[in-house]
């Protein structure tokens, strides 16, 4: 989402000078730390220019922020991708310069309650684009020399409940797909396995232009932290959905958010939560220390020790890498379809990071049998 908004952002204010925007965020105690961090360093990097702050940390904390003396001015969240809160001409619509990947917004806010979560605060309501608008994005994209498009969202997978007669992301996914027969390869972000439609878990299970691999919004491994989590999953909906997909389509990569240390979690709370990346075969995990954000239900429940939270978020992303070491030399003699990047690397359909050969174009796809894995990557 950041880098959707931030590039439309960057496009929109092209023609400005001496302005730093910082497109802040809060979801995590340590999101908000590295926001202010980030403005300290843009005023020190930038100590002539205007320096505005938006995004959700300014939303949720606005007091504070705008009370730094780096800060010259705010821009509410809501209001940050239109062209008038930043007094720039409103007839030349922004788009997102040329990149392989074309990161596409189609949905913004969250109509959940999850008990750790400050997002509604800083972003409101779920709000979807409509199918021409999307089609009309990622037209701009393509024509722009995208070969991916990812679609991301604050809550993806709730994309067209708030439209009319409430379609689901398949049906998007599927427009798509239908509109543009050239588009190689179509990617999801982080999705609400519980709302994944019938029509998208088909596609995902049998369409090869959208890619193997699936990111969960998965956030533990035991039922009761779950509840008091307020998820509308519990860990026996994410195995089965898994199994589901992988009986299908045995390539899928699973990805999953993770949280450790959440209020009252106990010892076996945490091994459930060691034991879903093995029971999933997680290899693409996001672990976040739990923080407790102001006014959230879960800051008022019984707090876990700093040192406890941080040692099994260590244990977490220690299983992970094993996992995700393992999972990379299964790929090691496989021929695998590549997207390069601009930095050397590029991404399979599986989102392995696979290391290519010194002058490959960016933007194009080319078959790598790898044969090590070095430093994280194929190689």
């Amino acid at each position: 989402m950041n880098i959707a908004e931030s590039e439309r952002m960057r496009a929109m204010l092209a023609g400005e000078q001496d302005l730093v925007v910082v497109n802040s965020c809060a979801v995590t105690g340590e999101a908000l730390r590295q926001t202010r961090q980030a403005i300290r360093r843009a005023r020190r990097d930038h100590p002539a220019a205007r320096l505005v702050v938006t995004g959700c940390a300014a939303e949720i904390d606005r007091a504070a922020i705008g009370a730094m003396d780096e800060v010259d001015g705010l821009v509410a969240n809501a209001a940050k991708l239109d062209p008038r809160a930043w007094n720039v001409p409103l007839d030349a619509p922004p788009l997102a310069p040329a990149r392989t990947r074309a990161f596409v917004a189609v949905q913004n806010g969250c109509d959940h309650a999850c008990t750790f979560c400050v997002i509604p605060q800083g972003r409101g309501t779920s709000r979807s684009l409509t199918v021409a608008q999307v089609l009309g994005e990622v037209e701009a994209h393509l024509k722009a020399g995208a070969r991916e498009v990812v679609l991301t969202g604050v809550d993806l997978t709730s994309w067209g409940h708030d439209l009319p007669d409430m379609p689901h992301l398949g049906a998007l996914v599927e427009a798509i797909l239908g509109a543009f027969p050239t588009l190689p390869r179509l990617r999801l972000s982080s999705v609400d396995g519980v709302e994944i439609d019938e029509a998208l878990f088909e596609l995902l299970a049998h369409e090869a232009r959208v890619m193997p691999h699936l990111h969960l919004s998965l956030q533990h491994g035991a039922d009761l932290i779950l509840k008091r989590m307020k998820r509308r999953h519990l860990r026996a909906h994410a195995v089965e959905l898994v199994a589901r997909l992988k009986a299908l389509r045995p390539d899928v990569a699973i990805g999953a958010d993770l949280i450790a240390g959440f209020p009252t979690e106990d010892e076996s709370h945490h091994q459930a939560n060691l034991s879903i990346i093995d029971e999933l075969d997680i290899v693409h995990a996001h672990i976040f220390p739990y923080s407790p954000r102001p006014g959230t239900p879960a800051a008022r429940m019984p707090q876990i020790a700093r040192d406890v939270i941080r040692a099994r978020a260590a244990a977490l992303r220690a299983r992970a890498a094993d996992r995700r070491v393992a999972w990379l030399q299964r790929l090691v003699g496989e021929m695998l379809p590549v997207l390069a990047e601009r930095d050397g690397t590029g991404y399979a359909p599986n989102y392995a990071r696979v290391a290519l050969p010194t002058g490959t174009a960016a933007g194009s796809i080319i078959e790598v049998t790898p044969s090590e894995v070095r430093e994280g990557l194929l190689a």
